[in-house]
């Protein structure tokens, strides 16, 4: 048994990584969050006391994060500031939360020698032509496209100068989109989902021909624990589940499964900045850790996806009308 430090633990992510750490383990588990609108306690909600310890702080507060690290035999974190259109209104979290939180958990670990997995987004290595056949590889060079992904890039580097100059004791991944349980309505495919329950049509972004790779939360976390316990320390693992759909193929994918006709959406404007297509190549973590996704159809976790917005109403009714009065300035 082990203890482990899980900063953004009750956010999107991380409450889905703690929720199976619990499942599949018998470690326990110190959360770290700020409790910021995407973080909340309810997405901890029925997890064993005994296993389970909620400490609201900020990963910029040096003094916490050592005294927080010292009891750690791995740190993983998740927190950040992650949504591209929040980032173009106001970048300064951001700055802080990726880069400065970054740096303040990676001078945590150098003091104690303890574990740490750096869990970052693909969005760092830019974008793909839609006709492009290449997909985002380990070597990829970076190539970030707003203060989201900069950040984030920025904040990698320094995990790797950390365990370069310093020793550190750390692993990255780089995953692609990400879906499933516990994510807030902000969200492209939730946001879609509790709109079709409150009777709303979904809302695409402009021709809907941008691609994502999608993989469920419970894939990627899945991969973040194979890597924590069998990854090489300085390398770098991607992890995706090949679930490349335009945005229009998701939006009729999820009119289909909730029985609506395919074509009842909206076209609203287009994000500003908007990436054409990521894509992943997960080669490496399939073969050298052995891992492989459960949701190789994308349909399946889906639709696992809907019944969970169907079943949990309670938890996210009340964030709703205020994201869709946000997106209604916007023209989306």
């Amino acid at each position: 048994m082990g203890h482990y430090l899980v900063t953004g633990g009750a956010g999107f992510i991380g409450s889905n990584f703690v929720r199976h750490l619990v499942a599949t383990s018998d470690h326990t588990v110190t959360v770290l969050d700020k409790l910021t609108y995407a973080g909340s306690r309810a997405s901890l909600a029925g997890l064993p006391e005994g296993r389970i310890r909620l400490v609201v702080g900020d990963i910029c507060d040096a003094g916490l994060v050592d005294e927080l690290v010292s009891g750690a035999d791995a740190v993983v974190h998740f927190a950040a500031e992650s949504h591209n259109d929040n980032s173009l209104n106001d970048p300064s979290p951001f700055v802080q939360t990726n880069l400065v939180g970054t740096f303040t958990l990676l001078q945590a670990v150098r003091k104690t020698d303890t574990r740490y997995h750096h869990i970052s987004t693909d969005e760092v290595y830019g974008d793909l032509e839609l006709d492009d056949p290449e997909r985002f590889h380990e070597t990829t060079p970076y190539n970030p496209s707003s203060p989201y992904s900069s950040t984030k890039a920025g904040s990698d580097l320094l995990v790797r100068a950390w365990v370069r100059s310093f020793g550190v004791r750390a692993t990255i991944s780089n995953c692609s989109n990400n879906y499933g349980p516990y994510q807030h309505v902000e969200k492209f495919i939730p946001r879609q989902i509790t709109n079709l329950i409150d009777g709303v049509h979904p809302k695409l972004y402009g021709a809907g021909l941008n691609v994502r790779d999608w993989i469920h939360v419970d894939d990627h976390n899945s991969a973040i624990s194979t890597i924590i316990d069998k990854g090489r320390i300085g390398e770098t693992y991607l992890i995706g589940a090949d679930g490349e759909k335009s945005n229009l193929e998701v939006v009729e994918l999820i009119l289909t499964l909730m029985g609506h006709p395919r074509d009842s959406y909206d076209h609203v404007n287009d994000r500003p900045g908007h990436d054409m297509r990521y894509a992943i190549d997960s080669t490496k973590l399939r073969t050298e850790l052995g891992w492989a996704p459960r949701y190789t159809h994308f349909e399946d976790g889906l639709a696992a996806t809907i019944d969970w917005y169907r079943a949990n109403e309670d938890w996210w009714r009340p964030m709703k009308a205020a994201t869709e009065s946000k997106y209604a300035k916007a023209g989306q």
